[in-house]
This record gives structure tokens, sequence and C-alpha cells, in this order.
């Protein structure tokens, strides 16, 4: 079982990676959320522990985004002890919540429970819009009918802005997921493939329903 452990805490991060892995699971490890966001969208995982405590941006953010797109079971370990953010963390599409301290055994079990019956839930790594779908976990893009080509670059910038449908994304996160020795750090380059999705995506390139500019601050996926 492949297992995204989501923890700022090293210690505590190394210290469940290498009780897994004894058992025979796969761990991996993510120390924030963009990282954990990122991993989601390009790995297979079967379940998710999740610490609230982040130092980039709230657990419960993280949770929320990844609900949008994902039915990963998702385990909550926190130290936390106060029942509404309980409440928030399982309305939010929590399977469980476990406070800090916690038992092996018990973390354990309620990961099972978690993971059960996971096979038979529906997979939503699939954003879709009324002009075409993106599969997350697929990597493909559908527009009537026909998968769509697009290139790894248009591809890095589709999927940050399919992980948050409906939530503008900074041009600077954009440009930091384009970067690469042939991607030039530049607002103009960002131009230019929003440009070419476009063209192979929207129905009226021109006027844009889908992939929207927010002026002065980046790009939208509207759904």
């Amino acid at each position: 079982m492949r297992v995204l452990i989501v923890e700022d805490d090293g210690a505590l991060a190394g210290a469940l990676a290498i009780m897994l892995r004894s058992r025979g699971d796969e761990p991996i490890v993510a120390r924030s959320g963009r990282e954990a966001l990122d991993l989601l969208a390009s790995v297979e995982t079967d379940i998710v522990i999740l610490d609230l405590g982040l130092p980039d941006m709230d657990g419960a953010a993280v949770l929320e985004q990844v609900r949008a797109w994902s039915a990963v079971p998702v385990v909550v370990l926190s130290a936390r002890h106060d029942a509404a953010q309980k409440v928030r963390a399982l309305d939010l599409g929590a399977n469980d919540y476990v406070t800090k301290p916690f038992n092996v055994d018990e973390l354990l079990a309620r990961m099972r429970a978690a993971t059960r019956g996971a096979d038979a839930a529906p997979d939503r790594r699939v954003v879709t819009t009324a002009a075409f779908s993106i599969d997350l976990a697929r990597r493909v893009v559908m527009r009537e009918g026909a998968e769509v080509a697009v290139t790894p670059t248009e591809w890095r910038l589709l999927e940050l802005l399919a992980r948050e449908p409906g939530v503008v994304v900074e041009r600077e996160r954009l440009l930091d997921s384009l970067r690469g020795p042939s991607v030039p750090h530049s607002s103009h380059y960002l131009r230019v493939y929003v440009q070419q999705l476009r063209a192979k995506l929207e129905p009226a390139p021109g006027t844009p329903r889908h992939l929207v500019t927010v002026a002065g601050v980046g790009y939208r996926l509207d759904v």
C-alpha cells in the first residue's frame, strides 16, 4: 500500500515511514501542503496521513483541495484536540481523525478501516468543464470525445490550475511550476502557454470561459 505522509515534523514523518516500510507498505513523505498536492496529482496513492499544522498552508485547506478531485482515503493526524477542528476536518471529507500523541496500532486500524472499500469508491481525479475534461491520474485531456495532445509544459500549467478549480493561481506559482532549462521565467511566456491551451481547449479562444485571466494576479480554471 502506498501511503502519503504529509507531516512537517521530520522525526515523526521518519518514524512513521520506518514503521510502514517494516510492514511492507510504501511510504512517501511530503513536508508541506504544496508538495502533498503535487505528489497526489502525479503519484498513485492508496491513503494519506495528513497533519493539519503545515508550514505553508493549513492542512484543512489541503484536504478541501484534494476532495475537489480525489476520493483517496485521508486520515488526519493532528495535535489539535478541539472538537470543532475534528468536525471541520470530517465535514471537509476526512475519513478519520487521530489526535497526537497516538497509539500506532490504533492508527493502523483506522487506516485499514479508511481503505476498506476504497476500490469501490468513485475516482474523482477527473476535472470536467463544459468543453473538456482533465484526467489528473492518467494525464489525459479530452475534448469532444477525442484526446487532446498537450506538451509537457502545457500539462504542468493545466495540472496546477486543475488541482484548484475555481481558485485564482498566482502568476508566480504558475511560473515556478513551468521553470526549467527551456522555459524562461517571464510572464510573457506564461501568456503564450495559456494562449496555446486556449486554442486547443476553448470553443472560442478569444473569449475564454474556462481558462480565465484574473488581471494583475494570475489565472483560474472555471468548470
